[in-house]
C-alpha cells in the first residue's frame, strides 16, 4: 500500500497559483492520504470548500476532514438571511479502504502575543487493512518554537502509551440498542499499530525528532532498532539517511511507523518535482496486503 503526507499550503504553488487539481492529481496514486492546511470558506481561495472539492477529484476513497482552527465566517444576503458559515483550517485523512472511525485531537498550545499562533490538529483514522487494523494519523505541528512542538509531541507520545488500555470512539456494549447508537457495530479495534504523518515544521535528528524516535541509538545504526509501541523514521528505516532529503528547504515533513509494522516498509521517495505547494509529498510504500503471522489466530 502507498502512503502519503503533503502540506497543501491550500493548493497555493510554488508559481504563486492556487491550482487544487494539480495538488490532487500529484497524490491521486496513493492507497492513504494525509494532508495538511486544507482550509474552508477563505477568501483567498475564493470561498471554497477545499475538503468537499478534493473529496470529489477523488471518488475512490473515504475520507474525514479534522478543521482545528474555527472561526465565524458567517453573513447576510441581501434580504437579510443569515447565513451560518464556518471558516476552517486543518487536516485531512483519504482512504482506498473504509475510515471505521476518526477523532480530532487540539494539540497543547501556548498563547502568544507576536507573532500569530493558531490551534494545531492531530486528525486520527482507523482503517482495517489485509494486514490488520491500523491508526493513520495527520498532523501538523506548531510553527512558533522547539518549545511548543516538543509539548505537543510530549501529549501525543503520552496518549500513545495509553492506546493499549482505551477504547476508540466507542466502546462497551450497547445497553439502548433500540436507539441506535452504533446501528449494531460491535466495538471495534484500537490498535497499538500506528503510522504518524505530517507536517512536523522540525528537523531530522532535532530535538523533536527525537523525542519521537528516541535518543540517537551508540550500538546500532539508525532505524534499526524496532521498539513495539515506539516510532520509527520509515524514511530512514528503508535505508535513506536521516539528513538527506528536502521537503522545505529540508526535511520537515516525515512518516513515522509503529515498531511493529516497520520490518514492513518496502520504500519512502519525496516527489521533488510538483510545485503545487511549499511543501512535497512524502511517500512510504508498505506491504499491508496479507495478514501478519502474529496476527492470526493459532
Amino acid at each position: 500500500m502507498k502512503f502519503v503526507s503533503y502540506n497543501i499550503q491550500y493548493g497555493y504553488g510554488q508559481d504563486d497559483r492556487n491550482d487544487l487539481a494539480r495538488t490532487v492529481d500529484a497524490i491521486a496514486d496513493a492507497d492513504v492520504i494525509a494532508l495538511q492546511e486544507v482550509e474552508r470558506h477563505w477568501d483567498r481561495t475564493g470561498n471554497d470548500d477545499q475538503p468537499a472539492l478534493i473529496a470529489a477529484m477523488l471518488p475512490e476513497h473515504y475520507w474525514v476532514y479534522g478543521p482545528a482552527f474555527d472561526m465565524d465566517a458567517s453573513f447576510r444576503d441581501h434580504n437579510g438571511k443569515l447565513t451560518n458559515q464556518r471558516r476552517q483550517f486543518g487536516t485531512m485523512v483519504l482512504s482506498r479502504l473504509p475510515i471505521v472511525w476518526s477523532r480530532l485531537h487540539c494539540l497543547p498550545m501556548w498563547r502568544v502575543t507576536n507573532p500569530l499562533n493558531t490551534q494545531n490538529p492531530a486528525l486520527e483514522a482507523m482503517i482495517r487493512t489485509p494486514w490488520g487494523p491500523i491508526r493513520i494519523f495527520s498532523l501538523h505541528l506548531s510553527h512558533i518554537s522547539v518549545e511548543e512542538r516538543l509539548a505537543q509531541i510530549d501529549w501525543l507520545m503520552a496518549r500513545e502509551a495509553r492506546v493499549p488500555f482505551e477504547g476508540a470512539s466507542w466502546c462497551g456494549t450497547d445497553d439502548e440498542p433500540e436507539r441506535h447508537w452504533t446501528h449494531a457495530e460491535s466495538e471495534p479495534e484500537n490498535p497499538v499499530a500506528a503510522i504518524l504523518m505530517g507536517d512536523f515544521n522540525s528537523v531530522a535528528q532535532g530535538a523533536e525528532y527525537h523525542r519521537i524516535v528516541g535518543a540517537p541509538q551508540q550500538t546500532y545504526a539508525p532505524g534499526a532498532t524496532h521498539y513495539a509501541g515506539r516510532f520509527v523514521d520509515a524514511w530512514v528505516v528503508a535505508g535513506h539517511d536521516p539528513g538527506e532529503g528536502i521537503t522545505r528547504d529540508q526535511r520537515i515533513d516525515y512518516c513515522f511507523i509503529e515498531g511493529s509494522l516497520a520490518h514492513r516498509i518496502r520504500r519512502a521517495w519525496i516527489d521533488n518535482d510538483t510545485p503545487a505547494s511549499d511543501h512535497h509529498p512524502v511517500w512510504t510504500e508498505i506491504d499491508l496486503d496479507a495478514p501478519a503471522l502474529e496476527n492470526q489466530q493459532c
